[in-house]
Parts: C-alpha cells; sequence; structure tokens
C-alpha cells in the first residue's frame, strides 16, 4: 500500500470515528453516503476499528455505535483548565491522533533542545511503552497517554526519586477528581484497589552529568475496552469504573496540573519533598514481598523508601536498599 492510500485510509477511519463520536445508532446505509463508500466497506473499516481496541457495537437492525459518547482530547480545553501556576510552566502542548509512542515524540523534541514544559498527547499509540519493555495497551480515544519534557542541569544524579515523585503526582491529580483507595507500588505503579490504574515511565537524554532532559510519560487507562485488555497481563482498573463521568480533557489537565508542578518542587528540593506523601501512599509496607530481578529473586519485608527513592527491604535482619532498574516487586505468596 502507498503512503498515499495509506494516509486516505486513516482518514477514512477517522471521519468514521467521528460520525460515531456521539454515541447513537448509524446504520450501514447512513454512514456508507457520508462516507462515500458501500456498506460493505463500512463493515470493513469498522472491524478495523475494533481491531484497534475501540468499543464499536454492532445491533443488527440498528447498525453500528460507541457504548458512550466519545470525548476528543482539545489542547485549548485542556489549557483552559490547567491552574494558573501550572498554566505558566506549560510551553507547548501538541495533541496527535496517532502515534508510535508520544515518548518517542517528546525525546526527539527534548533531544532539539525543546527545553522544559513541552507536552504531547495522543488520542492512540501503536507502540506505547511501560516499564522493562513491557507494550503498554493503547487504544484509540479511550484512554490518556502523555509525555512530558523538563530539563535539569545536575545530570543523573539529580533525578533520583523521580519516577516515585511522578507517582505521587499522578495520585494526587487521581484523588483531586475524587478516586479513593489509590495506592503506589515501587518504583510507580498506581494501583486502586490492588488493580493498576496508571503507569510511568522515564527516560533521559543529554548529559547524564550535567544539563540533561527527562521525559515523564504517563499512562492512565480511562474507559480501557476489555477486548482491548486482553494483552495485560495483571489486574487492572479504568477511571470510569471507580470513579465515573471524568471526562478525559478534565483528566488531562489535572494530571498535567500536578505534574508540572511537582517538577517545578523536584527541580529545587528532589525527591525528599515527596517523600512523607509516597510512605502514605505505599500499598507494600510492611509486607513480605519478591524482587524478581531476572536471575535471583530477593525475599524479605518493605519498608518504604529512603530520602532517594529506593526500596528499603528487611532480610534476615538485615536491611539493604534497593534502587530501580529492571527490577519487578511483588507480594511474596
Amino acid at each position: 500500500m502507498s503512503k498515499s492510500s495509506q494516509h486516505s485510509s486513516d482518514e477514512r477511519l477517522q471521519d468514521l470515528i467521528k460520525l460515531l463520536a456521539d454515541g447513537q445508532f448509524h446504520g450501514g446505509d447512513e454512514l456508507g453516503v457520508a462516507l462515500g463508500v458501500s456498506r460493505a466497506a463500512v463493515w470493513k473499516q469498522v472491524q478495523k476499528l475494533q481491531e484497534s481496541g475501540l468499543d464499536v457495537q454492532s445491533v443488527r437492525g440498528k447498525g453500528y455505535r460507541l457504548p458512550y459518547p466519545m470525548e476528543w482530547l482539545d489542547s485549548t480545553q485542556i489549557l483552559g483548565q490547567l491552574s494558573s501556576d501550572a498554566r505558566s510552566l506549560v510551553t507547548q502542548l501538541e495533541v496527535e491522533t496517532l502515534v508510535v509512542s508520544t515518548n518517542d515524540i517528546a525525546m526527539a523534541k527534548a533531544a532539539q533542545g525543546v527545553g522544559s514544559g513541552y507536552v504531547c498527547m495522543a488520542e492512540q499509540q501503536t507502540a506505547g511503552r511501560g516499564r522493562r519493555g513491557r507494550n503498554w495497551v493503547s487504544p484509540f480515544a479511550s484512554n490518556l497517554y502523555v509525555s512530558l519534557v523538563w530539563e535539569f542541569h545536575q545530570g543523573a544524579a539529580q533525578l533520583e526519586g523521580l519516577s516515585l515523585a511522578t507517582g505521587v503526582a499522578v495520585a494526587n491529580a487521581l484523588r483531586l477528581l475524587g478516586v479513593e483507595h489509590v495506592g503506589l507500588k515501587w518504583p510507580n505503579d498506581l494501583l486502586v484497589n490492588g488493580a493498576k490504574l496508571s503507569g510511568i515511565l522515564l527516560e533521559m537524554t543529554g548529559d547524564p552529568s550535567g544539563r540533561c532532559q527527562v521525559v515523564l510519560g504517563v499512562g492512565v487507562n480511562h474507559r480501557l475496552p476489555a477486548n482491548a485488555a486482553i494483552a495485560i497481563d495483571q489486574a487492572w482498573a479504568r477511571l470510569e469504573d471507580v470513579r465515573p463521568g471524568i471526562g478525559r480533557n478534565l483528566l488531562a489537565s489535572t494530571v498535567l496540573s500536578e505534574l508540572v508542578k511537582m517538577l517545578d518542587l523536584f527541580s529545587r528540593e528532589g525527591f525528599a519533598a515527596f517523600q512523607q506523601e509516597w510512605l502514605a501512599l505505599d500499598v507494600y509496607a510492611d509486607k513480605d514481598v519478591v524482587i524478581k530481578t531476572g536471575a535471583a529473586d530477593i525475599l524479605g519485608v518493605a519498608r518504604g523508601v529512603d530520602s532517594s527513592g529506593g526500596l528499603i527491604l528487611e532480610s534476615n535482619g538485615r536491611t539493604q536498599v534497593i534502587k530501580g532498574g529492571e527490577l519487578s516487586l511483588r507480594l511474596a505468596l
């Protein structure tokens, strides 16, 4: 398929989504006329949307619909809902329709010297990433995918605990939206009632010992369709189930406000300013845990985190501090 035909195919899919965005039933003939294609072609387009993770319902005699009206991300609305302090810290917000990864875009911008306050959001990612090389399930217009660039001047040493502080910021945003029972799992997963609602991925570019840029990637499950969640290998939660009625633009502006406020404070005071908040949200505090390193498992009791964000692990009467990296923390069976 040529680039031009692929582009027109993507445009037709977007046009179909716009027709279905009101959450009402639309017949195949009606959609075909609106799109200038046959009824059979409409069905093929619907199948593509379903394969992308969008929950398009099909009912004989009624047609096709989304189970709820769809809210597109709107940069003007998001910026307008930011707190005044946060608005002054956001220098640019780009909202894309379809990207490989918002982190990829933000990393490229960071490498070009875009500086602090650049933000990229997208309706869908084709290859969103989580920690440890995992895929982050990213269906169309169902979740929040946001990446934010921030510049630091003292290299990697200044970044200790940043992923944990990011977790605190997102948890605060969710609590402002009325989400109860939010907890944090070291180093940076957000859980609600033991199920993962949000994940964080930090990436750095620049000088590891001097001026560098960090991209904070945050994903929040909003209305994650069950058929798209089949690939997720752990318990998951979505915002619509735990706090119904929160729009994606309100979610985006609240999360972004808390992130930039956190980064502004973190740049001056580091993780120490967030340690107590993190400890208050620690879901594994004083529990038997296992740390999977890829080689040998480490067993012990989780005793919170130190001022650098390292996990304090008590094992056989001795205490050690575990730093982040390619590690996985689980409850011991």
